[in-house]
């Protein structure tokens, strides 16, 4: 066979298999693997309606988690949920477990133990033990208006007849600075926004 008229041979079976190599690695590549929904997303019943970073620390089961608290009135569900020690030790101290269990559709921004811990000891003792100022700012987190995320946006009156200011959407959303680590929580008489600051009137 003439030389040049091989090269040309293996020249065209080169050239035609890279294109079938091309062809078919078109057809066979991997498809790129689908974003998992986040936990909020895929969650049912009430845990579907909340929102924020700290949602994923509430209890999968039991009196502490989002089934267990949408049975149950405010000050009784908080007082399952472990990030609310200290808020239901305050209310508790403040009698107020039976004006919020007994109120009807309110909205509560319930500091965390965390957001209590911010406070220095001293100070923290002195304001439980004062029931009427302890009683002034736990009212102060509390609107008597049941508010969902479309709603809870701008100012609004609370118990203690001051005001706050919620500004922001699910994606960051804060109250007086404050940010909402899980909002939207359902109980049987309100709606709970988690917050990592305590709120001063």
């Amino acid at each position: 066979m003439n030389p040049s008229m091989r090269l040309s041979g293996i020249l065209a079976a080169l050239t035609l298999t890279l294109g079938l190599a091309a062809c078919g690695g078109a057809d066979t590549e991997p498809a790129e693997p689908k974003p998992e929904k986040s936990s909020t997303a895929t969650a049912s019943g009430p845990a579907a309606q909340t929102f924020g970073p700290a949602c994923s620390a509430i209890p999968k089961s039991g009196a502490g988690s989002f089934n267990g608290m949408a049975t149950a009135p405010v000050a009784s569900a908080a007082s399952a949920n472990p990030l609310l020690k200290t808020l239901v030790a305050a209310v508790t101290e403040a009698d107020l477990v039976d004006t919020l269990n007994s109120a009807k559709g309110i909205t509560v921004f319930a500091p965390t133990d965390e957001a209590f811990a911010k406070i220095p000891k001293a100070d923290l003792d002195a304001v439980l033990a004062d029931k009427e100022l302890l009683t002034k700012i736990l009212t102060h987190h509390v609107v008597p208006a049941q508010l969902d995320p479309t709603s809870v946006g701008g100012e609004h009156e609370t118990l203690n007849k001051d005001s706050i200011e919620v500004d922001g959407d699910e994606s960051g959303m804060t109250v007086d600075g404050a940010k909402v680590l899980c909002g939207n929580i359902p109980t049987d008489n309100a709606t709970v926004y988690v917050i990592d600051t305590v709120l001063m009137p």
